[in-house]
């Protein structure tokens, strides 16, 4: 095994090995998006209704977002290597049956079944870049990539959703998929040093079962708001039932031997306050991508392939103020104000996106565009990078689903919830103009939306006033990853034996 000073073997290769792991991210999470543009024509052709088509989208959260803590768990067991390229096999195994699904019930048993492997693959795919890239200046740069993409994801997976759809076939959304990952499984299989590291391999089985039936409840709660109304007992059950299980999982995290998440992970102020970021942006990208596909394509008529295209200019400023973030403004100000700046800019863009009319032209949607862009990535990139600073090498995986799991609940709690606001605004509104002409029924749907973006700039400013709060100053920080320099450095004797 490495000396303590020696760099890990991977990281002779540390740039290819970044570029590995963020094709597998883009493909994790473009995946939450891809699908909904071919819905309708796997619709047509599987015959399946209205209200059962959600299940598509929502058997892929359920399964992804209450298993990625176990799937950071297994990373740390086990290696991340060996589950890195084992999400990637299962992931494309998945995609392949949902691409051959003739029935809705192979459809949705697939799109579970890529949401098990994404839970084991994300994980593992941000814990490999944790532990190779330990220069900060290095750290800094990979990070602000793979936030970035983290960020645009929704976005590409829209475009290629788009093309895909119009000049192939609705099921080369999920064959696409067994193309990239073969991509990254040869890459990962060349590059990710085969010296794993593994730590303890027991496992806090009630812990596992609390957190899993905790976090599918609370996915579960939030998908059903929409459709079936906050007075449903699908709803309002499951919600109840999974703050009783979250709770009993942090009380038997204090007490576990071999805890699923250590709470010293969450405890750090810099860390919660990335974990907390990180929710708040994917609850704002995820709402900006539903409603603003609904307008582009619903009230201004555009096509799917037209409709992914008009996201290029948010992708295209997310990766140019991700790297002038990590490079530049996060080193000489941190955090502490580059993210709350980033809120900000996150909240105006969608307060900018309320002007929008039923007849508005494209350059005002890319206003709005543009200042998303820039909020993405200025929050994605270095609340990515903060929420798994000085995390231990035994802890790497833990920290790494905490993140995608606040991406995960925050996409899911954002979808729910402005959706329900929407929809609800929508009714309200045709039924104050009536009668239901199509005029009225146009005018609604913009106005439902209207009332989305404002609610979703809210959420924005307040994650703003939390992030500006939590995360700590320089110095304290400084003084921290000492603290946890010396750690690892008396960690590392105990590991060699």
């Amino acid at each position: 095994m490495s000396s303590p000073t020696q760099a890990p073997p991977e990281s002779q290769h540390r740039w290819l090995v970044l570029a590995t792991v963020a094709l597998a991210q883009l493909m994790v999470v473009l995946d939450a998006t891809i699908v909904n543009i071919a819905l309708p024509s796997a619709q047509a052709e599987l015959g399946f209704s209205d209200n059962d088509r959600q299940w598509v989208v929502t058997a892929y959260a359920l399964a992804f977002g209450s298993l990625l803590l176990l799937g950071g768990r297994l990373s740390d067991m086990f290696g991340r290597r060996r589950m890195f390229l084992i999400g990637l096999v299962g992931f494309a195994v998945a995609s392949a049956l949902g691409g051959a699904a003739q029935t809705f019930e192979l459809l949705v048993g697939a799109r579970a079944l890529q949401g098990v492997f994404a839970a084991v693959l994300a994980p593992a795919a941000l814990s490999v870049l944790t532990t190779t890239f330990t220069n900060p200046k290095e750290r800094a740069r990979a990070f602000g990539v793979f936030g970035a993409i983290a960020g645009m994801g929704g976005a590409i997976g829209l475009l290629l959703g788009g093309y895909l759809t119009e000049n192939f076939d609705w099921r080369w959304n999920l064959y696409v998929n067994v193309v990239i990952a073969l991509i990254a499984f040869v890459a990962g299989t060349v590059l990710l040093s085969r010296v794993d590291t593994k730590h303890d391999t027991q496992i806090d089985v009630p812990g596992v079962l609390l957190v899993s039936t905790g976090l599918f409840a609370l996915v579960l709660g939030f998908s059903q708001a929409e459709p079936q109304g906050w007075d449903s007992p699908a709803v309002w059950g499951s919600l109840a039932a999974s703050l009783v299980l979250l709770v009993g999982f942090v009380l038997r995290q204090r007490t576990a031997e071999h805890p699923l998440l250590p709470l010293s992970i969450v405890r750090d102020r810099d860390r919660g306050a990335g974990f907390l970021s990180i929710l708040v942006a994917g609850t704002g990208m995820f709402g900006v991508f539903l409603f603003l596909t609904y307008y582009l394509q619903l009230t201004l008529g555009y096509g799917p392939m037209q409709t992914g295209t008009a996201f290029l200019p948010m992708v295209l400023f997310i990766v140019i103020t991700a790297q002038v973030q990590t490079n530049i403004l996060v080193p000489r100000f941190g955090p502490k104000v580059v993210v709350p700046a980033g809120m900000v800019v996150g909240a105006l863009a969608m307060l900018w996106f309320t002007t929008l009319e039923v007849d508005s032209s494209y350059r005002l949607v890319l206003v709005g565009l543009v200042g998303m862009g820039i909020a993405m990535g200025s929050i994605m990139p270095a609340s990515f990078q903060i929420a798994t600073l000085g995390v231990p090498p035994r802890q790497a995986g833990a920290a790494s689903a905490m993140v995608s799991t606040s991406q995960q609940v925050g996409g899911a709690i954002g979808t729910a919830v402005l959706n329900t606001l929407a929809a609800t605004a929508a009714t309200a509104y045709v039924a104050d103009h009536a009668p239901a002409t199509p005029e009225v029924i146009a005018a609604g749907a913009v106005h439902s939306f209207s009332v989305a973006y404002t609610w979703s700039a809210g959420i924005f400013l307040l994650g703003a006033v939390v992030a500006a709060s939590l995360f700590r100053t320089r110095r304290d920080r400084d003084a921290r990853l000492a603290d946890a320099a010396r750690a690892t450095r008396d960690e590392a004797p105990a590991l060699a034996h």
